[in-house]
C-alpha cells in the first residue's frame, strides 16, 4: 500500500513541507488550477441549473498524469491547496480527478508554513468545504454569464476584441466617473494670510488667519487679501488663549490584504500584483541558509486583523528585549473586526517575530526583503505602546481678526519608534507647522515680523492610483482580498484605462464602452448592486444562501436586459462621439472622435464631402486639443527594394522609414530615435544573400529582425542577434533570449552547438 499523498498548489510548498514532514507522505503539487471552464465557450448550461462544464486546462494533462501516478493505490489523500475559495476549488477538482473506490479525501489548511503549524494542521484534517467551493463556483459562473454574453454584444456594437467583466467594469466605471468629476470641476481662487510672529521667548513662529468678527474668513481675490493685510498690519497681535493637550496615538492593526497592497504601493512603489506575488513567495517558504525553506509570513489573503495569542506573546517578548519595558503594554493588543469580515484567517504577520529583517536580509531578494520588513514592522508596532503627542494651540487676536498657531512634538514615540504608515510619513513631510511652539503667556503682545498673503486654487478630486483604487473598492464592498490584485491587473491590461504618472485615466474607448454598458445594464454594473452580490457569495460560503437561488435571481432580469440591448444598444461603428469643436477645414460642421485601426482620431462629420482628420490630446480638464501631424521629411536613405528615396513618416509605433514610391512600393524600415535605420552590423545568414540584419517592427508593434533586402530575401527572426562569434562552433553571431527560469542569456542558433551563457 502506498503512503498517504499530500497535494499542495506550489512546488515551492513541496520543498518546505518535505523539510518538516520527511518521508511520512508522498507530496505533489497541482501547480495552480488544473480544471476550469473552457476558454472558447461559456461553459454554463443555464437550463440545467447553471451546471458548469469543466475541462482540463491546456498544458495541465502532464500534471494530472503525475498526480495519478503519485496517488498510486493509496487510500488516503490530503488536499492542502491555499486556504481560500480558489484553493478549495483546486481541492475539489483534484478530488474529482483522483476519485477511486475506497479512497478517502481530507482537507488540510496551512495558515502558515512553520513546523508547529504544519504538524498541527496534519493532525487535524477536515472535510472538504462544499459551501466554500459553491461560493467560488458561483463567482466563476456569474463572471461567465456577464463576460461571455456582453462581450460579443460589444463586438457587434463597437469593435471586435472588446470585453466586459462583472467586477472589472465596475472598477472602470469608478475611474470614468472620477474623470468626469475632474472635467466638470470649476476651479475657484482663494487666498490665505500667514503672520510671522515673535514673542517673549524663542522661536519665531507662524499663525494663520482664520476668523473675522467671530466668523470663518473667506478671501476670494487679491484685492481683498491685500486690504486685509494692510488692515492687519495696523493691529496689535495679542495672545487670547493657549491650550496645551497631550493626545495618545494608537498603533494601526497588522495588515489585511487590502492595506498591505495600499502600503506597498505607496511605500515601496510595488503594484498590487507584485505585492501579492512576493507575499506568496514569503508564505510558501524561502531558503534561509542550509536549513531548507522557511515560511516567513502567514497566509496573505485575509480581511481579518485577528492574531493568535501565541504570536502576540512573542511580539511582547521581543519588544521588551529590543525596546525596553516602556514600549511594551501590560497585555497583548487585539483589534476588532468589522461585521462584514469573513475572519477565515489571521492578519498578515511574520510566522515568527524572532526571524527579524536583519536575519533574513542575506537570503532574500531586495523586493522580498522590503516587503517582509514592512510586514514585520507593522505587526510588531501593532503590539507596542501608544505614542504620546504634546499639542499646543495659540489663539491670537488682532483687532476683529483671529489667528491660530498650532504645534506638536512627540513626547514619547511608542510604536512610532519602529513604524510610520505612509499617511503619517506624508503628513510629517507636508506639515511643517508640526513643531514646538514657544512658551508664551495669555495676554502677551507679540511682535509682527511679516504678513504673507498667498494665492490658492481649489483642486478637483484626485485621479485614482492603484492604492486609492484598492481603498475605494474595499470601502464600497467591491471584490474581496483574493480579487483586488486581479481586478487591477485586468483593467490595466485592457484598452479602457491607461496609467499616466501613476494614475488611472480612462481612454476614449473606456468612456464609450462604460457609457454603453451602464445605459443597457444599469443594475449589473451598479456599485451597490455589485457589493450586494459579494455579500451573496459570502452567504453561499456560510450556507446562508443557496447558489442556485442567487444565480437565478441574478440571471432572469439580466437576460431581459441582454435581449433588449441586442436590439436597442447604440452601434458606435462608423458613428463616433460628437465634440463641440468646429471643423477647421470646411468650417460648417463639427468634429467627431472616431476609432481607427491605429486608435482614436478627430474627423469631420461631413465625410466624405470633408475629409479633415487630426490626432488629438486632452488637457488636465479633459478638453480636446488637436495635434498637427509631423511633416514627412526627406532622408539620405535609399529603398533597398526599388532604389527610390526613403522618407520619414509617423506611425502608430513612432517614426519609421517608408519608400517614397508608395503605394507602388511598400517597403518600410524601423529607425533609431535619431532617425537612422536600426542596423545590427550582422550579415544576413541566408546563403547567397549580401544583405544586413536590421531591426523591424510587425504590424502589431512587435520588434523582430530581418534582412534589409526584403522582399528579395525573406530571412527574419524574433530573437535579438548579437554581433559576437560563438566560442564553440564559431558561428558569426549569437542571439539574446530571455526566460522566466533562466533570465537573460546568450545562445547559439546552431542546433548541434549547445552554447549558452548568462548575461
Amino acid at each position: 500500500m502506498s503512503k498517504p499523498l499530500l497535494i499542495v498548489e506550489s512546488p515551492t510548498k513541496v520543498k518546505t513541507l518535505k523539510k518538516y514532514l520527511g518521508d511520512q507522505y508522498a507530496i505533489a503539487a497541482t501547480v495552480g488550477h488544473i480544471r476550469d471552464l473552457p476558454e472558447k465557450e461559456m461553459g454554463i448550461d443555464v437550463e440545467d441549473g447553471f451546471k458548469a462544464k469543466y475541462s482540463t486546462i491546456p498544458g495541465k494533462q502532464k500534471v494530472i498524469t503525475a498526480l495519478k501516478q503519485a496517488a498510486g493505490d493509496t487510500e488516503l489523500v490530503y488536499l492542502a491547496p491555499d486556504p481560500d475559495r480558489e484553493g478549495e476549488a483546486i481541492a475539489w477538482h483534484t478530488a474529482e480527478i483522483l476519485k477511486k473506490k475506497g479512497r478517502i479525501f481530507q482537507r488540510v489548511l496551512f495558515h502558515e508554513l512553520t513546523r508547529n503549524a504544519i504538524l498541527k494542521a496534519m493532525e487535524s484534517p477536515i472535510e472538504l468545504d462544499r459551501n466554500k467551493f459553491e461560493a467560488q463556483q458561483a463567482r466563476r459562473i456569474l463572471d461567465r454569464l456577464v463576460g461571455y454574453q456582453i462581450s460579443p454584444l460589444l463586438w457587434r456594437k463597437v469593435k471586435g476584441g472588446l470585453s466586459a467583466g462583472r467586477v472589472q467594469s465596475v472598477a472602470v466605471r469608478m475611474i470614468c466617473e472620477r474623470e468626469r468629476a475632474i472635467q466638470a470641476f470649476e476651479t475657484e481662487e482663494y487666498w490665505s494670510i500667514t503672520a510671522t510672529l515673535e514673542g517673549s521667548a524663542p522661536p519665531v513662529f507662524s499663525a494663520k488667519l482664520v476668523k473675522n468678527l467671530g466668523k470663518k474668513i473667506k478671501i476670494s481675490d487679491e484685492s481683498t487679501a491685500m486690504g486685509i493685510r494692510d488692515e492687519l498690519s495696523q493691529q496689535a497681535f495679542v495672545i487670547d488663549n493657549i491650550v496645551n493637550k497631550t493626545t495618545k496615538r494608537n498603533p494601526l492593526p497588522p495588515f489585511i490584504t487590502s492595506k498591505l497592497q495600499q502600503e506597498a504601493i505607496r511605500k515601496l512603489r510595488f503594484s498590487a500584483k507584485k505585492t501579492m506575488s512576493i507575499a506568496q513567495e514569503l508564505y510558501e517558504g524561502i531558503e534561509l541558509g542550509s536549513g531548507g525553506p522557511v515560511g516567513l509570513i502567514t497566509y496573505m489573503r485575509t480581511d481579518s486583523t485577528r492574531i493568535s495569542a501565541e504570536a502576540a506573546g512573542e511580539a511582547l517578548a521581543l519588544i521588551q528585549e529590543r525596546f525596553g519595558k516602556d514600549y511594551a503594554p501590560s497585555k497583548p493588543r487585539f483589534f476588532k473586526n468589522s461585521k462584514k469580515v469573513q475572519d477565515a484567517h489571521e492578519a498578515i504577520r511574520p510566522a515568527s517575530v524572532f526571524v527579524t529583517p536583519e536575519k533574513t536580509e542575506p537570503y532574500l531578494s531586495k523586493d522580498q526583503q522590503a516587503l517582509y520588513a514592512l510586514i514585520w514592522k507593522r505587526f510588531v508596532a501593532s503590539q507596542m505602546t501608544e505614542a504620546l503627542i504634546d499639542g499646543c494651540t495659540i489663539t491670537i487676536q488682532a483687532g476683529t481678526y483671529q489667528l491660530t498657531a498650532t504645534g506638536s512634538v512627540i513626547k514619547f514615540p511608542g510604536f512610532m519608534a519602529l513604524y510610520l504608515s505612509a499617511d503619517d510619513e506624508m503628513d510629517s513631510e507636508s506639515n511643517p507647522a508640526k513643531t514646538r511652539l514657544p512658551i508664551l503667556s495669555k495676554g502677551e503682545t507679540l511682535i509682527l515680523k511679516q504678513l504673507e498673503p498667498k494665492q490658492h486654487f481649489t483642486q478637483p478630486p484626485p485621479r485614482f492610483s492603484e492604492a486609492s483604487l484598492v481603498k475605494a473598492l474595499e470601502e464600497n464592498g467591491i471584490g474581496r482580498p483574493s480579487t483586488y490584485a486581479a481586478i487591477l491587473t485586468t483593467i490595466r491590461g485592457k484598452a479602457y484605462v491607461e496609467m499616466v504618472k501613476g494614475f488611472f485615466v480612462p481612454s476614449e474607448l473606456g468612456f464609450i464602452v462604460n457609457d454603453l454598458i451602464i445605459a443597457s445594464f444599469p443594475e449589473v454594473f451598479d456599485i451597490e448592486f455589485t457589493a450586494k452580490m459579494e455579500d451573496n457569495l459570502d452567504q453561499i460560503e456560510t450556507a446562508e444562501a443557496a447558489s442556485l437561488e442567487v444565480l437565478t435571481r441574478f440571471y432572469e432580469p439580466f437576460k431581459q436586459r441582454l435581449d433588449t440591448a441586442a436590439t436597442q444598444m447604440i452601434s458606435m461603428k462608423g458613428v463616433g462621439t460628437l465634440t463641440d469643436l468646429d471643423c477647421p477645414l470646411c468650417k460648417t460642421r463639427k468634429l467627431h472622435i472616431k476609432m481607427g485601426k491605429n486608435g482614436h482620431f478627430l474627423a469631420c462629420n461631413g465625410y466624405p464631402e470633408c475629409k479633415f482628420t487630426s490626432n488629438y490630446t486632452r488637457d488636465e480638464k479633459g478638453r480636446i486639443q488637436t495635434v498637427e501631424p509631423p511633416p514627412e521629411s526627406a532622408t539620405d536613405q535609399v529603398c533597398g527594394k526599388c532604389g527610390q528615396p526613403m522618407i520619414m513618416r509617423q506611425g502608430k509605433f513612432g517614426p519609421f522609414l517608408a519608400c517614397s514610391g508608395y503605394p507602388g512600393c511598400k517597403n518600410t524600415q524601423s529607425v533609431t530615435p535619431a532617425g537612422s535605420p536600426q542596423e545590427t552590423g550582422i550579415s544576413c545568414p541566408e546563403p547567397g544573400c549580401t544583405g544586413k540584419l536590421v531591426q523591424k517592427m510587425s504590424k502589431r508593434g512587435k520588434v523582430f529582425f530581418g534582412c534589409n533586402r526584403y522582399p528579395d530575401c525573406s530571412y527574419a527572426m524574433w530573437d535579438k542577434p548579437v554581433n559576437q562569434e560563438c566560442p564553440l562552433c564559431h558561428a558569426k553571431f549569437v542571439v539574446e533570449k530571455t526566460s522566466k527560469k533562466e533570465g537573460t542569456f546568450l545562445t547559439c542558433l546552431n542546433p548541434d552547438c549547445g552554447y549558452k551563457t548568462t548575461i
